[in-house]
C-alpha cells in the first residue's frame, strides 16, 4: 500500500520496522500506553517526541505546539487555512519505540482533551500489519466543535489479526484548527467468560436449519425485509406463463413474528424487477415483465412501469415511468438519497445502455437529458456497490452467460462519467449469477465475490472466490480460498462434489457477528442442486462449513438476514418450471452460545451522520453495527452493509458513534445490533438514518479519503449515443422450442451429458421435464427425430 498517498508522513521515521515485532503487549493493567501523550518532551523537526505530522491533499496548513493546554505546558495545534481536499493529522510516530503494541483480538480505550473551531474533524486510526506493514485502519468518532476544552473518548474496534501496533490521532478536514492535549490508550479487560454451549455439539459449531410449517403462498423471487421487520416477498406472474396470460400477480408479506403471510394486490407483473429500500422505508421497484419470450421469436420484454410499495399500508403506487424499458436492472442507493439504475432488458427485448437516476428530492425518475450516459450496456443485475467517495464499483457479478468485454470489473465515476477496468477477476465469463458483498465493516472497503457459472456454456459451477481492497491507490482482485464442497443432486440422489465443483445461485448474508453465510446454489443451469454452507471470516480469510439447507436452492432462491439474527431462505425454480414454496431458516452457531444481550432502550430512533447516539443494554458488548436490511434477487443485493459504529462505554450506557460519511451508510432504516465478546448478538432495534439534507449548516462534512485514487486500468468516456445493445433472444440460456414457456430446456447442456438424443433425453427425464411438446418446426436440440410433434419420445431415444 502507498502510505504516502494515504497520509504522507512529513518527518521521517527512521526506526519503521516492516516484519514481525516481538515487543511483548503490556497487560490490561498497565499505564497510559501513549508516549509523552501531553506533547511536554521535546523531539525533533518542530513536532514533540513520538509525534509526527501526517495528511494528504490540496490544503494549506500549520502545525504548533502551542501553551494553551489542558494540563502542563503544552499542547498540539492543527490549522487549516484553505482546503480542496485531503486532511491534516498529527499522529504517534510509526515507529517500534513509539508506536503502542497492541494485541490482535482485544479492544482498547482512546481518550483525548481537545478544543475546536471546526466540526469536520475525526478520530483516526492507523494499523501495522506484521506482513503489509503500516496501513489505514478506521475512523472511530467524529469531535463536535467546542471552544474549551473537552474530553473524547471512543473505544477501538477489536483489533484485527496479524497487527502488532497501532498509531492514532486527530483528522481536520475541514478550515479551521483542532487543539489537543493529554491523550490516553488503555486495553479493555475481559468481560466475559468463555462462551456457554446451549445446544448440542454440532449446533454450537454449525448452526441448525429448520423447515417452516407454512409454505410460501406465492412463487416469490425477490426478497425485501421492511422497517417493521416483515418481509415482502415479490412474485408477479412468478415465472409462470399462466399466471401472466391470466393477469394474476402477487406478492406476499410475511411475519416472522407469527409465522403468518399476507398476499398483496400486485398491478403488474413484477418478475425480475430491480428493488430498493428509499431512504424513508419505502420501496421502488422499477420494470419487470412486459412479455414472455416466443419461440423463433422475441425474447424476455422489460416494461417501463415503476412502483413504490408502502409497508405501512401494503400497498402499491405508481411513479413515473422509466425512460427505458428494464428486465433485470440493477438499484443502488447513492449517499444523498438518490438511486441509480443500470441494464436489463428494453421494451424490444434488445440490452438496455440507458442508466436511470431517481431523484429522492423529486420523488421521480429524472428526464434522460439530465442523467450521465455512458450508453454501455452493463449486463443483467449487475452488482454496482457505492464506495466511500461516491463511485460505484462494478464486482464483476452478474446474471446470464458472459460478463461485460473487458476485465469484468470496473469502477464507474457518474460525475466524471468515466469507466475504468480493474483487474484481477478470475474467469470473468464464469460468474454469471455468483455473489458480491461489501465485506464487514463497510470502512474496510473490501469486496468479496463468490462462485458463479456461465448458462450460455453451461460448465460446472465454479468454487472462485476473489477479494478486493478498494482503500488500495490502484486495487485489483486477489484470489480467495476456495469454497467448499458439499453434495450435488444429479438426478439421482446426492453425491459428494468431486475436481473443482462448486455452485451458482449463491447467496451471501452479511451476519451481525460481523461474518458472512454463504448458502444455496447450483451446479448448473437451473438443475443440480448443491447442498453446502458455509462462514467466511473477513479477519482471517477463510471458509468454514457449516450446516447445508436441506432445500435445494438454486435459481429464483432468496436467503437473507432477519431482525431476530437468523437466516430465511426461500423459492427454488428449476427448469422443469416447478417451484419450491418451502421456507427455511437458519440459526447460526453464535445463537448457541449462551444468553444474548438486549438493547434495553434506544434513545432517539432518528440518527444524523457524524452523531453521537445513546442506548442502553443490560450488559458489556464488544461492539454494535448498523446493518442495511436486504433488497435481494438472483443472488444480487448491491447495497448489502454493515457499518461498524465504535463505543464510548459507561457502565450499561453506550454511545454509538454514527460515521459522517453518508456513501459509506446511505440514508435510511437500519438494523441496529448490540454484539458481546463471544459474537452473541442482540436483537435488532430499527434506527433511522436521515439523509444528508437533515443536517444543519454547522454539521460535519464527510471525511473521504483518497483511496483508489491512482488506477491503472483502462479508461473510457462516454460512447457514441445508440439506442441499445443487441442481445441474443436465448440469453436466459432457455430453448423455447419445447415445452411451455415455464420450463427451461437448457440450450446447452451439462458437460457429462453426450452430446446424442438419447442422453439429453435422460437427463431431461432425470430432472423431472415430463412431456414436452415441440414448439414450430424448429428442432435445434435435436430431441424430435421422428417429427411428431412430442420431443423425447419412445422412437426419438431409438432412432440414431
Amino acid at each position: 500500500m502507498n502510505l504516502h498517498r494515504r497520509r504522507t508522513a512529513l518527518v521521517g521515521v527512521g526506526a519503521l520496522t516492516v516484519g514481525l515485532l516481538l515487543t511483548s503487549p503490556q497487560s490490561a493493567e498497565a499505564a497510559n500506553l501513549v508516549k509523552n501523550p501531553g506533547f511536554e518532551t521535546a523531539g525533533t523537526d518542530d513536532m514533540p517526541y513520538c509525534w509526527e505530522k501526517s495528511g494528504w491533499g490540496n490544503n494549506d496548513f500549520s502545525f504548533a505546539t502551542v501553551a494553551d493546554a489542558h494540563s502542563g505546558s503544552k499542547a498540539m495545534k492543527v490549522t487549516l487555512t484553505r482546503r480542496v481536499d485531503g486532511d491534516r493529522k498529527a499522529l504517534i510516530t510509526e515507529s517500534t519505540e513509539c508506536a503502542p503494541v497492541v494485541t490482535a483480538g482485544k479492544q482498547y480505550d482512546l481518550s483525548l482533551w481537545y478544543k475546536s473551531t471546526t466540526p469536520d474533524t475525526a478520530v483516526t486510526l492507523f494499523r501495522h500489519d506484521a506482513t503489509a506493514g503500516w496501513q489505514y485502519w478506521t475512523d472511530l468518532k467524529t469531535l463536535d466543535m467546542a471552544s474549551g476544552y473537552t474530553q473524547a473518548t471512543v473505544r477501538t474496534p477489536e483489533v484485527p489479526a496479524g497487527t502488532d501496533r497501532i498509531t492514532w490521532g486527530v483528522s481536520v478536514y475541514g478550515t479551521g484548527s483542532v487543539t489537543t492535549d493529554d491523550y490516553t490508550m488503555e486495553q479493555v479487560p475481559d468481560t466475559l467468560p468463555p462462551p456457554q454451549c446451549t445446544g448440542t455439539g454440532d449446533q454450537c459449531a454449525n448452526g441448525s436449519w429448520s423447515v417452516l410449517p407454512t409454505q410460501n403462498p406465492v412463487r416469490s423471487m425477490h426478497s425485501v425485509v421492511l422497517n417493521n421487520g416483515k418481509v415482502l416477498l415479490i412474485a408477479g406472474s412468478g415465472n409462470s406463463e399462466e399466471n401472466f396470460n391470466a393477469g394474476t400477480f402477487t406478492s406476499a408479506v410475511y411475519d416472522p413474528a407469527n409465522g403468518t403471510y399476507k398476499v398483496i394486490p400486485t398491478p403488474k407483473d413484477m418478475f425480475c424487477a430491480g428493488h430498493i429500500q428509499l431512504q424513508d422505508g419505502r420501496v421502488l421497484v422499477m420494470s419487470g415483465n412486459k412479455a414472455y419470450p416466443v419461440a423463433g421469436g422475441h425474447g424476455y420484454e422489460g416494461f417501463k412501469d415503476s412502483y413504490i410499495f408502502d409497508p405501512t399500508t401494503e400497498t402499491y403506487s405508481k411513479t413515473n415511468d422509466l425512460n427505458d424499458g428494464h428486465w433485470y436492472p440493477s438499484a443502488t442507493e447513492l449517499g444523498n438519497g438518490d438511486v441509480i439504475s443500470f441494464g436489463g432488458l428494453r421494451e424490444d427485448s434488445s440490452g438496455s445502455v440507458t442508466a436511470e437516476y431517481w431523484s429522492d428530492k423529486d420523488q421521480a425518475w429524472q428526464p434522460l437529458w439530465k442523467v450521465n450516459q455512458t450508453w454501455s450496456f452493463w449486463g443483467l443485475y449487475p452488482s454496482m456497490i457505492l464506495m466511500q467517495d461516491g463511485r460505484l464499483f462494478y464486482s464483476g457479478s452478474h446474471v446470464f452467460g458472459n460478463n461485460i468485454p473487458g476485465t469484468g470489473s470496473a469502477i464507474y465515476d457518474y460525475n466524471a462519467n468515466t469507466v475504468t477496468q480493474i483487474p484481477g477477476l478470475q474467469r470473468k465469463d464464469e460468474r454469471d449469477q455468483s455473489a458480491s458483498v461489501l465485506l464487514p465493516p463497510a470502512q474496510d472497503q473490501r469486496v468479496l465475490t463468490i462462485g458463479g457459472g456461465n448458462i450460455d456454456t453451461n460448465p460446472d459451477g465454479n468454487r472462485l472466490t476473489d477479494v478486493i481492497d478498494l482503500k488500495q491507490a490502484s486495487p485489483s482482485y486477489v484470489a480467495g480460498p476456495p469454497l467448499p464442497q458439499g453434495t450435488v443432486d444429479l438426478g439421482g440422489g446426492k453425491v459428494p462434489e468431486t475436481g473443482d465443483q462448486g455452485k451458482m445461485y449463491v447467496s451471501a448474508v452479511l451476519l451481525p457477528d460481523g461474518k458472512v453465510l454463504e448458502t444455496g446454489g447450483a451446479l448448473h443451469n437451473r438443475a443440480d442442486p448443491v447442498y453446502e454452507s458455509s462462514i467466511y471470516d473477513p479477519d482471517a480469510g477463510t471458509f468454514d462449513p457449516v450446516a447445508a439447507d436441506p432445500e435445494a436452492r438454486g435459481y429464483h432462491s432468496s436467503a437473507f438476514l432477519l431482525p431476530d439474527g437468523r437466516v430465511m431462505a426461500t423459492g427454488d425454480n428449476p427448469g422443469n418450471g416447478s417451484w419450491n414454496h418451502n421456507v427455511s431458516i437458519y440459526t447460526p452457531p453464535y445463537l448457541y452460545k449462551g444468553t444474548r444481550p438486549t438493547i434495553t432502550s434506544v434513545i432517539n430512533q432518528e440518527w444524523k451522520y457524524g452523531d453521537t447516539q445513546r442506548i442502553t443494554v443490560d450488559r458489556p458488548i464488544a461492539k454494535a453495527e448498523l446493518i442495511r436490511p436486504a433488497a435481494v434477487t438472483h443472488s444480487s443485493d448491491p447495497n448489502q452493509r454493515f457499518v461498524d459504529l465504535p463505543l464510548a462505554v459507561d457502565g450499561n450506557n453506550v454511545d454509538l458513534n454514527v460515521t459522517s460519511n453518508p456513501n459509506l451508510a446511505p440514508p435510511g432504516w437500519y438494523m441496529l445490533f448490540a454484539v458481546d465478546a463471544n459474537g452473541v448478538p442482540s436483537v435488532a432495534k430499527w434506527v433511522h438514518l436521515q439523509g444528508p439534507a437533515a443536517l444543519a449548516a454547522t454539521a460535519a462534512s464527510a471525511h473521504v479519503h483518497s483511496f483508489a485514487d491512482s488506477l491503472g486500468g483502462k479508461v473510457s468516456g462516454p460512447g457514441n449515443k445508440r439506442s441499445s445493445q443487441k442481445v441474443s433472444t436465448t440469453i436466459s440460456g432457455c430453448d423455447r422450442h419445447y415445452g411451455s414457456v415455464n420450463v427451461c430446456v437448457p440450450t446447452v447442456f451439462p458437460p457429462e451429458v453426450k452430446r446424442t438424443t438419447a442422453a439429453r433425453c435422460t437427463w431431461l427425464k432425470q430432472n423431472h421435464y415430463g412431456r414436452l411438446k415441440t414448439n414450430g418446426r424448429d428442432d435445434p436440440l435435436g430431441l424430435d427425430r421422428n417429427k411428431d410433434g412430442i420431443a423425447c419420445g419412445k422412437a426419438d431415444v431409438r432412432k440414431r
